[in-house]
């Protein structure tokens, strides 16, 4: 029955197009909370943040467009069909839901720039028990499944590049959480991982 229901036809057309609507979701989300955030005490200058904006954007682009020129980049590593289809769309679902549950977690604090908020809290329930940077887990999770979908190289160089950007911009962000909430932050960092929970923790 299960190899039947992953079997079903889904094309790679409309699984991308699934996957859209999936992203779409993730920034109406985002663009209705954005609303409801605190006051900035502290953020990043206009060029730290060209800095992670640009790769981000150059990311999402392989993700989503046929290269026209380096055409080598459209070299297919994954097949067309209704498997990966539907795999690519679960796991980006996943990844979607991942980034909402984690942005309602940080509620006010959240920031789409690298800067402190007025009263900034550092959060530490939920999903950021476990991980430091779930919103940028459930967006590269995202990012796999659309990929899976697509299925070609580019998806894959453009995945290296989010992971370098998100990878930057966390770090630059730890470092800022680090000097406003001091041993509490180091505490949270031990405990923690970046992207995925950490085995162990040190104590």
């Amino acid at each position: 029955m299960f190899h039947n229901l992953i079997s079903a036809e889904l094309t790679t057309d409309r699984a991308m197009q699934l996957a859209g609507w999936l992203w779409c979701t993730l920034t109406a989300v985002w663009l209705a909370l954005s609303f409801t955030i605190k006051d900035v005490k502290r953020r990043e200058t206009v060029g730290q943040r060209l800095q992670h904006v640009v790769p981000l954007l150059v990311a999402f682009w392989l993700l989503f467009n046929h290269a026209r020129y380096w055409q080598w980049l459209n070299f297919r590593i994954l097949p067309r069909t209704p498997v990966f289809s539907w795999l690519g769309l679960v796991i980006a679902a996943t990844g979607v839901a991942i980034s909402i549950w984690a942005r309602l977690s940080l509620g006010a604090n959240w920031s789409g720039i690298v800067t402190l908020k007025e009263n900034h809290e550092l959060i530490r329930t939920g999903l950021y028990s476990r991980i430091r940077h779930p919103i940028y887990t459930g967006i590269l999770l995202a990012f796999v499944g659309t990929a899976i979908i697509e299925g070609e190289l580019r998806c894959l160089v453009g995945f290296a590049i989010l992971l370098a950007t998100f990878h930057f911009k966390a770090k630059r962000e730890e470092g800022l959480l680090h000097q406003e909430f001091g041993a509490g932050f180091v505490d949270h960092h031990s405990r923690t991982g970046m992207f995925l929970p950490k085995l162990t923790s040190t104590p």
